[in-house]
């Protein structure tokens, strides 16, 4: 027979098991999924508010930052990011910079799925779990739909000051499934190489998904001049 605390900690995963299968859940919905009082559910839920695992709101308990950083840090290895792993590649050897792969999280934010760090000694590292604010940076913009009809979105002193990001759309049919971005140090990158970059990581960003189109993965000017100037 299990000991009581481990009992606690199956309760604990039933009534998360709970809150992330049907995303928004009440107190009483979550007692009941998972077989508890309305008292141990409540002392249960409690504790994983306060750990990040689950958050309150008005219409009950959804699924917590904590658990979506988690998720994307299983996710390092499958599915979608497992697809984006070339493309991701290809950014840096065309680039030497650093590059992303983000998807939306919840309150407002992306999160960082994956990255592929950069080759040139001054380079943005590694933010994989992190989420990011949809408002005001190009990843951001790019998951909420606002990419303009040229398919990628050039965003200078977004999340830190002195760093520009350009980003483009993962598409799942009608769907945006991700964002693919490029992180770089904005003395390193001009205006005219902006738009080249965009038009590489769109390119790559739209191949990522569609394995019954040809890539060439090709665009007109030498990205590889980034940094070169400075």
């Amino acid at each position: 027979m299990a000991d009581a605390s481990t009992r606690t900690v199956e309760r604990a995963l039933l009534l998360l098991g709970a809150v992330c299968d049907r995303g928004s859940v009440s107190l009483a919905d979550a007692a009941r999924d998972a077989s508890l009082s309305a008292s141990t559910a409540l002392r249960l839920l409690r504790t994983l508010e306060a750990t990040g695992f689950v958050r309150k709101d008005d219409d009950g308990y959804r699924p917590g930052m904590r658990i979506v950083q988690l998720g994307a840090q299983a996710l390092s290895h499958e599915s979608l990011v497992s697809l984006a792993g070339a493309a991701l590649d290809r950014l840096v050897g065309e680039t030497g910079e650093s590059a992303y792969l983000n998807v939306p999280a919840d309150d407002g934010y992306g999160i960082y799925l994956a990255v592929r760090e950069g080759t040139h000694s001054v380079r943005h590292t590694s933010w994989v779990g992190r989420r990011i604010p949809l408002s005001g940076t190009a990843a951001g913009r790019v998951l909420v739909g606002e990419a303009p009809a040229c398919g990628y979105v050039v965003v200078r002193n977004g999340i830190e000051p002195d760093v520009t990001a350009v980003a483009a759309p993962v598409m799942i049919g009608d769907r945006i499934a991700a964002s693919l971005s490029v992180v770089v140090p904005s003395y390193r990158i001009s205006e005219s190489q902006a738009e080249t970059l965009g038009q590489l990581v769109s390119t790559e960003a739209l191949g990522i998904l569609n394995t019954t189109t040809d890539q060439t993965h090709t665009t007109q000017g030498n990205i590889t001049t980034i940094g070169e100037s400075a």
